[in-house]
């Protein structure tokens, strides 16, 4: 069990009352990774949702080159210090859409998937504010991935008018 004050030093968390906190640290516990290591790859059971405390990890997708080629990595986001990732852990199929490279050593808290749809079960409540935090994520994870394409592709569509 993490203490509940450890978890309201994360944004994904900002909007959440103490008393749902600490329900939430009844299933959070601390997890280390050294540089290298793949915490999962895309279509994994998502195990859980992760809060980053230290270090950078890459989430990437393999892109197919052709019959004779070996797959490219593509990165997608960079996560780091004080965000969450994993939120696939509460999203119906419940596998992981990316994989993830920790690219330094990493701490981070883990909420148990399997626990933390239970309370989303049956605290409606505490279901909604996990799903709006869930919103923003994916919202930032697709502003980035826009980004990204704009920088690859934009520059050789752009058209003078």
């Amino acid at each position: 069990m993490i203490p509940f004050n450890e978890l309201k030093k994360f944004s994904f968390l900002e909007d959440f009352s103490d008393a749902q906190l600490n329900k939430l640290a009844a299933i959070a516990i601390e997890e280390q990774y050294p540089a290298g290591t793949q915490m999962y790859q895309k279509g994994d059971n998502a195990r859980g949702l992760f809060l980053i405390k230290e270090g950078k990890i890459v989430l990437f997708m393999d892109k197919c080159m052709g019959p004779q080629k070996p797959p490219m990595q593509v990165t997608v986001d960079m996560i780091s210090q004080g965000e969450a990732m994993g939120w696939s852990a509460v999203v119906d199929p419940y596998l992981y859409t990316l994989s993830a490279l920790c690219i330094d050593d990493v701490e981070l808290i883990s909420l148990d998937a399997f626990a933390l749809r239970q309370f989303m079960d049956e605290d409606c409540a505490l279901g909604f504010k996990i799903m709006q935090a869930v919103a923003k994520t994916i919202a930032t994870r697709l502003t980035h991935t826009r980004i990204i394409l704009v920088g690859e592709r934009g520059l050789s569509t752009v058209t003078e008018y």
